[in-house]
């Protein structure tokens, strides 16, 4: 009897806690850059020795990013940049980097290039653009500017650009991409990006709204099981006493 306890402990945690993630993807739906979080499922003993070979309780991990790509959307703004197929924008965090999907890039009083207040890094670091009268990002990510009283556009920095693996990411609880070994990404130059664009969230409301919809039902189905083994815990007991 205790097995089928920790079986529907295991499910009805599990499916609470599932529920949280497809919230917080819903939440962010129009996040742009955000990246859906997945969950996880994982076995777990709950003790060793005689007698616990059967019993296990599942964990959850909300570890795991969606790799699709959001919408792109059309701004105008030099300083929007949206990465067309897969790959990151790498962000200064703490003393290393992070990489985030989401573009929408401010010069700072410094001259600094930043995103949500954190300095954008490039070839040799944060990247610090002088003073310009117009800027351009091409596919590349070379970024170019036409100084004051000059007619000609100088190339002066290049945006830092990864494509690492679905597998090997994860997110930090600030809610940037980091890598799962905690190892900054090599560059890679194939990464191609769009001036002028905004990519949103790519959390689907539909699917997200399907999950947790199933996943309310699991949890119910936990319960009536959970009623039920009471019950037959109870009669057992009755039993035994008679």
């Amino acid at each position: 009897m205790d097995a089928l306890i920790f079986t529907l402990m295991s499910g009805a945690e599990r499916g609470m806690r599932a529920q949280q993630i497809h919230a917080n993807n819903l939440a962010n739906l129009e996040t742009g850059g955000f990246r859906a979080d997945l969950e996880l499922a994982t076995s777990k003993a709950v003790n060793t020795g005689y007698g616990y070979d059967a019993r296990h309780m599942s964990q959850l991990q909300a570890n795991s990013v969606a790799s699709r790509e959001g919408v792109l959307r059309q701004t105008g703004q030099d300083l929007d940049v949206a990465i067309s197929g897969q790959g990151y924008f790498a962000v200064q965090f703490g003393e290393g980097e992070a990489y985030t999907r989401a573009g929408h890039f401010v010069v700072d009083q410094d001259g600094q290039l930043t995103l949500d207040g954190r300095a954008v890094l490039g070839d040799g670091g944060p990247i610090v653009l002088p003073q310009f009268t117009r800027v351009e990002i091409a596919s590349d990510g070379v970024i170019s500017i036409q100084s004051p009283g000059t007619t000609e556009m100088q190339q002066v920095d290049r945006l830092r650009l990864v494509k690492p693996d679905a597998a090997e990411v994860t997110k930090n609880p600030a809610g940037l991409i980091v890598a799962r070994n905690g190892q900054p990404f090599a560059a890679d130059e194939t990464v191609a990006v769009r001036s002028g664009h905004l990519e949103g969230s790519n959390v689907s409301a539909i699917e997200e709204m399907i999950a947790v919809m199933n996943l309310t039902r699991e949890f119910e189905i936990q319960m009536k099981l959970y009623r039920a083994a009471d019950g037959m815990a109870e009669t057992g007991n009755r039993l035994v006493g008679t």
